[in-house]
């Protein structure tokens, strides 16, 4: 899908993402500062209400993944992970794990429900509403 939103740059790289997922938070941090190329954007959804809104409207919720918008496109959950770890150039453990688990698109598809279940059990464990 084509965006309007936060990825106005063609070349940046747009990840919105729970702010008070402590997964999710330490993921896209670790993410943007071993990114080599193009702009990151990290983009907390809790204080984006009217970018979530548009996000549901196209049927991502980000309570279920988070979104990726890179050259326009939108890329939600697994296919959004997947192109990370493709993106991606990371060295260490880190990249290592990233491409084990999401180089794979059906892999990534397998892997990604029960992230997000173990952050919705993390977020309830840690008394975190999910995203309104």
């Amino acid at each position: 899908m084509k965006s309007s939103g936060p990825d106005s740059s063609f070349g940046r790289l747009s990840i919105i993402y729970d702010g008070e997922c402590p997964f999710c938070t330490n993921f896209v941090k670790l993410y943007a500062i071993r990114k080599k190329a193009a702009e990151v954007e990290l983009i907390d959804a809790r204080v984006q209400p009217g970018l979530v809104q548009e996000l549901r409207s196209r049927g991502m919720d980000v309570n279920d993944g988070m979104v990726v918008i890179w050259r326009g496109h939108y890329h939600f959950g697994a296919a959004g992970m997947h192109l990370l770890s493709v993106l991606g150039t990371e060295p260490g453990i880190f990249g290592a794990f990233n491409r084990l688990l999401f180089r794979n698109r059906h892999v990534a598809g397998m892997i990604y429900p029960a992230l997000a279940t173990g952050r919705r059990i993390t977020l309830s464990l840690l008394r975190r509403k999910l995203i309104q």
